[in-house]
């Protein structure tokens, strides 16, 4: 999906293992051949286009967070806690002075590749953090220094050593967890706060964000249940806010019948590869996710529709419809005025791309008979 012929400008930084890239403005590219966006899928003011393509690639091979956490094979722990971890004998120990708020460790026993997304939320440690960015972890690696952000203010203190998952963005059923819940799954934050994270990079930021929506949520919960507003109010955890009884039935309310929707969708669609989709709230555009095959999109799928529903809930205004042909024109335009390029060989590159009024993120696999993008993220800047 990245546009592949460019006009340069006269700069070329190649800095740290990064690559920035400037180019003169452009005019708007073509999404790739293949694409199609369909007809939306709504409920209340959450609209969902479901997104195809004429290809879909092999993705068997990766791990997501939610299998590596759930088997044990993936450790995230403090910065502080590494020693003990290094797999090869006679390598190289990192010494950390101890925990960090923006840093986090992370070793994949496993024998597959692990697949890592920005706003992924891990629990646990002194608090509970945010993945910063796309990325892969090699199978069977040495521990790797995680980039993340703090989604809980003011909390210091372990409240485990490792990291796990949350109950968070499953659906529940008269306040309770279904009875077909798989095992706790790493939440995905909302968009707003996924967007603090990828693009703002900055930690005061996302606290900011963090702190706004669970003041919507407490605005949102009050006038019907005022006991449970308070509780909100009181606790700093992003997971824990969304895992109270009252703000899961408000989000359940909107995700619910979307996810069975697309889930029957995808089924449906198999044959054309379903790999995504363009999210508006309100009737604006937000938000688009793309995956390389459609078993990818359908692992990520119940905890991605809970977090565009969680932004749907706490998003009040004008209720307006917005097209397909909108939906469309948003996913086509991939044309950057900027790139910025992090690659570790033979194992991932990501790509941020810096467009009029948007910005739009790219993971591609380099590991060996892979070479395709293995998900996009485009948000509205």
């Amino acid at each position: 999906m990245r546009p592949k012929h460019f006009l340069f400008s006269l700069l070329l930084f190649v800095v740290a293992g990064f690559v920035i890239i400037d180019h003169n403005p452009a005019r708007a590219g073509e999404v790739s051949p293949g694409y199609k966006v369909l007809e939306p899928i709504r409920h209340g003011n959450l609209t969902v286009f479901p997104v195809v393509s004429a290809k879909s690639y092999p993705t068997g091979e990766f791990l997501t967070l939610d299998e590596g956490l759930h088997s044990g094979e993936v450790v995230v722990t403090e910065a502080g806690s590494v020693q003990g971890l290094i797999r090869r004998p006679g390598g190289p120990i990192r010494h950390h002075d101890g925990a960090e708020v923006n840093r986090l460790v992370l070793v994949n026993n496993s024998k597959r590749p692990l697949l890592l997304l920005a706003g992924e939320v891990v629990s646990g440690g002194k608090q509970d953090r945010v993945i910063g960015k796309d990325r892969i972890v090699p199978p069977e690696s040495d521990p790797i220094d995680l980039s993340v952000f703090c989604v809980e203010h003011g909390r210091w203190v372990a409240s485990s050593e490792k990291f796990g998952a949350s109950q968070a963005m499953y659906g529940s059923v008269n306040g309770l967890p279904r009875a077909n819940a798989p095992a706790p799954m790493a939440i995905m934050v909302q968009p707003s706060i996924r967007a603090k994270a990828m693009a703002d990079k900055n930690q005061q930021e996302v606290w900011d964000e963090v702190s706004k929506q669970k003041e919507a949520l407490v605005s949102r919960v009050a006038p019907t249940a005022p006991s449970a507003a308070a509780t909100i109010g009181g606790v700093t955890s992003y997971a824990k806010a969304n895992e109270n009884q009252e703000v899961r039935k408000y989000v359940d309310s909107v995700a619910l019948p979307i996810e069975q929707s697309y889930q029957s969708l995808i089924h449906q669609l198999r044959d054309r590869n379903a790999v995504g989709v363009v999210v508006a709230v309100n009737g604006r555009i937000i938000w688009a996710d793309i995956f390389a095959s459609t078993d990818l999109l359908s692992k990520y799928w119940p905890k991605l529709v809970r977090s565009y529903a969680s932004e749907a809930v706490v998003t009040r205004a004008k209720e307006m419809d917005v097209t397909t042909r909108q939906a469309d024109a948003f996913l086509a335009d991939m044309q950057g005025r900027k790139e910025m390029i992090e690659s570790e060989p033979g194992i991932y590159r990501h790509t941020e791309v810096t467009g009029d009024g948007f910005k739009a993120f790219e993971l591609t696999s380099l590991l060996p008979k892979t070479g395709f993008d293995v998900h996009v993220a485009k948000m509205v800047d």
